[in-house]
């Protein structure tokens, strides 16, 4: 009776193993699943952060250099920071971390009128960055989707719907207001800021219709970002080089007591360094997240750029001023939506 009853117990003992064997599998793959998500949200949100960090830190870095240094030679800082780029992505592909397509005097010939507006695109946005104040640069920059869609409309038949233009209409209204109640308003900064958004709109016009004929002329058939940061940055060089002679900025180097200031190389090479972070994050952002996000955090992460531009570099401002630079900055985030609406509609 008692080999009986211990014998009927087996299946019950075996059944109840089972039971909490997949009981634990199942606890298992729960705890597998949360990990795996929480992964892909702090992967996301790390990514997030350096590429915030990285973009803001360059545009502050770079109004350091310029308006606090007072250094009076913003080409020669670009081709400092490209050079940094080209020596670092250089490196990066001979190690073989990132890929890169070879300079071919095909792509060279291809790329060349896209370059020339990157250089002028990069040289104004120095120039006017050393005038105007960190926060107006950034509502003035708004003017840039304006042209921008009107150049995809009038060369690809791009349609934008209302909210699209309401939200470029209150962009234009904020830049002008911005303007007007600027208490540090410097008309030559204004005006190389005004070229800056005509050479960037030009600059993503272009880029759109070459990059086409580009990945036709590569050994691969395609053009990376790493490729892009390498082609852009070494064409630069020699262009940059002779502009530095012919705005004579060579006598204000010879002459200027920065160059001999460790701390001021020491900034003028972290402006460059985050210059190629910035490429490297946005890709890592995109990638992690996708083209919704990235363009909406890209949008707010103007406030605290602006907020701190004002609050670094002691800018005086006014109520009526601040509220067009916040109408502005609120503006592109409502941009940024209305292009996510018009992309997930079609």
């Amino acid at each position: 009776m008692g080999s009986r009853s211990t014998s009927a117990m087996k299946p019950f003992e075996n059944n109840e193993n089972d039971l909490e064997t997949g009981k634990l599998d199942k606890d298992r793959d729960k705890t597998a699943r949360v990990h795996r998500v929480l992964k892909i949200h702090n992967q996301a949100l790390l990514s997030g952060l350096a590429y915030c960090i990285s973009s803001c830190s360059m545009i502050l870095i770079n109004k350091l250099v310029l308006s606090s240094y007072d250094f009076n030679a913003g080409i020669s800082l670009m081709v400092y920071q490209n050079l940094i780029s080209v020596v670092i992505v250089s490196i990066l592909s001979f190690l073989g971390i990132i890929s890169t397509e070879p300079l071919t005097w095909r792509l060279v010939k291809v790329w060349l009128p896209v370059n020339v507006i990157f250089v002028g695109m990069l040289i104004t946005s120095m120039f006017s960055l050393k005038y105007i104040n960190v926060a107006m640069v950034t509502v003035l920059k708004n003017v840039t989707n304006v042209i921008t869609a009107l150049g995809e409309m009038y060369l690809f038949s791009t349609h934008h719907d209302s909210r699209v233009w309401a939200s470029l209409f209150l962009m234009i209204i904020s830049a002008i207001s911005g303007g007007v109640t600027d208490l540090s308003f410097h008309a030559v900064g204004y005006a190389w800021q005004i070229a800056n958004c005509f050479l960037t709109a030009s600059y993503s016009l272009t880029l759109r219709r070459v990059m086409d004929t580009a990945k036709q002329v590569t050994k691969s058939g395609n053009l990376n970002e790493f490729s892009m940061v390498l082609l852009n940055n070494t064409l630069s060089l020699p262009l940059g080089i002779l502009l530095i002679f012919v705005f004579n900025e060579v006598d204000y180097l010879s002459r200027t007591p920065l160059l001999s200031l460790p701390t001021f190389w020491f900034v003028m090479t972290i402006s460059g360094v985050l210059g190629l972070a910035i490429s490297f994050t946005s890709m890592w952002f995109l990638h992690q997240t996708g083209a919704t996000t990235y363009s909406l955090v890209g949008s707010l992460n103007k406030i605290p750029l602006s907020i701190a531009g004002i609050l670094l570099f002691k800018v005086p401002t006014s109520l009526e001023n601040s509220t067009s630079i916040l109408f502005g900055l609120l503006a592109g985030v409502f941009f940024a939506r209305a292009k996510m609406r018009t992309r997930s509609q079609s």
